[in-house]
């Protein structure tokens, strides 16, 4: 008798991350849900405030830009064009506190799905990538109008 290993998820291949959030329906209410955190918890108002009042934009490009980022459809590029992260953040000031409270505020939303904690934590290592790299080009940018 062959007993079999359980089947473990590799994320980050091919659509597997994006099909673990469940689909483009439970990426939609992840994203709802991270701007919904942002906008109702007090903690977070200095990062909503980064934002315009209507969220309608800036949650229809995190979908876009989460959707290729998981491997699915690459909807970001479709809908507007090619994205340099940092050069999209460009407009704002980005520090080790904001770079937190992002994370802290999708940690939120991530407990509101009904997802692993395996998938939980693989994604805020994921996500704190590109945070983090948005948070030094925002410092250098900053240091290069200092001297100026």
């Amino acid at each position: 008798m062959t007993v079999e290993k359980p089947q473990t998820i590799s994320y980050g291949q091919g659509d597997s991350t994006l099909q673990a959030v469940g689909g483009t329906t439970g990426l939609h209410q992840l994203v709802e849900d991270f701007y919904l955190t942002m906008s109702t918890h007090s903690e977070f108002k200095k990062l909503k405030d980064m934002h315009p009042s209507d969220l309608t934009l800036s949650i229809d490009k995190l979908y876009c830009f989460l959707s290729g980022w998981m491997g699915g459809e690459r909807l970001y590029s479709q809908k507007y064009g090619s994205i340099s992260i940092p050069q999209a953040h460009s407009h704002i000031d980005v520090g080790y506190e904001d770079k937190k409270m992002w994370l802290d505020c999708m940690a939120i939303a991530l407990n509101k799905q009904d997802y692993s904690e395996e998938l939980k934590t693989y994604l805020l290592a994921q996500l704190e990538v590109p945070a983090e790299r948005i948070r030094q080009v925002s410092a250098a940018r900053q240091a290069t109008q200092k001297k100026s």
